[in-house]
Formats: C-alpha cells, structure tokens, sequence
C-alpha cells in the first residue's frame, strides 16, 4: 500500500494525529517558518525558540486548519502572531523590570535602504540593531504586505504609531546601511 504525500492528504492524517504526518509538514514548512520568525527577532537563539513555539501551536491546533487558505500560510500566521506575541511579552516584562510607568513598548529609534542592491548581510545586520517595534512594523509592512490597520491590530498599537514607527524605522536602516558602505570604503569591512 502506497501513501498519498500530497498536501491535503498529509494534514488529513496530521489532524487524525499521525505523527509522520506532522512531520513531513515541519519539514514542508520549518525553512519558512524560521525565516519569518528571525526577521521580526533579530536574533538567532530566540528565533530558533518563536520557531519552536509556533510549531507547538500549530499542532496544538492543527484540528482548526480548514483549508481556507494553504497550510503554509496559515503555519506562516501562526509563526507571526506568535513571535509578536512573545515578543510583546518580553517587552512588557523588561519595561516593568526597568521601572517603566507606561506608554508604548515599541522601541525608539529612526529607517530602510533606498536600494534594494544592498548587500543581504549589511541589510541583516541593519535589521538586528532595530529596536523590537521599528524591526516588527517594517517587517510586517514592507516584507510581509500587512496593512497599518492589520499591524494596529497584532501588536496592539494605533494605527498612526504604525505609520509612525514604519517612517522612522525606514529612516533608520537608510542611516544604518549608509554607515555601514561608508565603514566599508573607509576600512574595507562592514
């Protein structure tokens, strides 16, 4: 008896609970899964764990996948909402521990390059040094295609603090990547 592999077979049997099923859908997804994950965090550690953490909820909720839209991007949703989510979290918990009294939890800062050209590793680096919110609304936005109001709603922020947060983090990865070319020429070394 031969196994169907197909798409649609395989989440079957994933949501009957059989676990080579689930498998073969980590393996399917994880690349993209982690990709999306290391964007909005910056760091590899901590996307290695956001990536685990949403596969745990995918599976947990694998049972509620409809089919509505492909299984990637419903695992590629769960993999943002989650990362945000902890993200968020971390946030909150570093503002309480720093005496925080309020307001936004979104980072501070100002960027994007003007040219898409850009050396990947200089981009990369650019986008590591952003702070949580800028990194997490340029991200969304530009990468992802979310729409203020989409964004307003997953981080829990007004929709002009998107917009806001968007300018100044394309202001910032402009500057950042502009210092790294002028490292570059002056020592040779980004």
């Amino acid at each position: 008896m031969t196994r169907d592999f197909t798409e649609a077979a395989v989440i079957k049997r994933a949501r009957a609970g059989e676990s080579e099923a689930l498998k073969l859908l980590y393996e399917r997804h994880s690349s993209r899964v982690y990709t999306v994950v290391r964007r909005l965090a910056g760091d590899d550690d901590l996307a290695a764990d956001l990536a685990q953490d949403a596969w745990v909820n995918a599976f947990r909720k694998i049972r509620d996948f409809r089919g509505d839209a492909s299984f990637g991007t419903w695992v590629h949703r769960i993999a943002v909402n989650t990362a945000l989510t902890r993200l968020r979290q971390a946030a909150r918990r570093r503002d309480l521990q720093e005496g925080y009294d309020g307001g936004s939890t979104l980072g501070n800062a100002d960027a994007w390059p003007a040219s898409r050209a850009t050396d990947r590793v200089t981009v990369q680096r650019a986008l590591d040094v952003l702070p949580e919110g800028y990194r997490a609304v340029l991200w969304l936005h530009d990468v992802e295609g979310y729409t203020h109001e989409e964004i307003s709603d997953r981080l829990g922020i007004a929709v002009g603090t998107s917009k806001s947060q968007l300018s100044k983090a394309r202001a910032r990865m402009r500057a950042l990547v502009e210092a790294a070319r002028v490292e570059v020429l002056d020592h040779g070394t980004p």
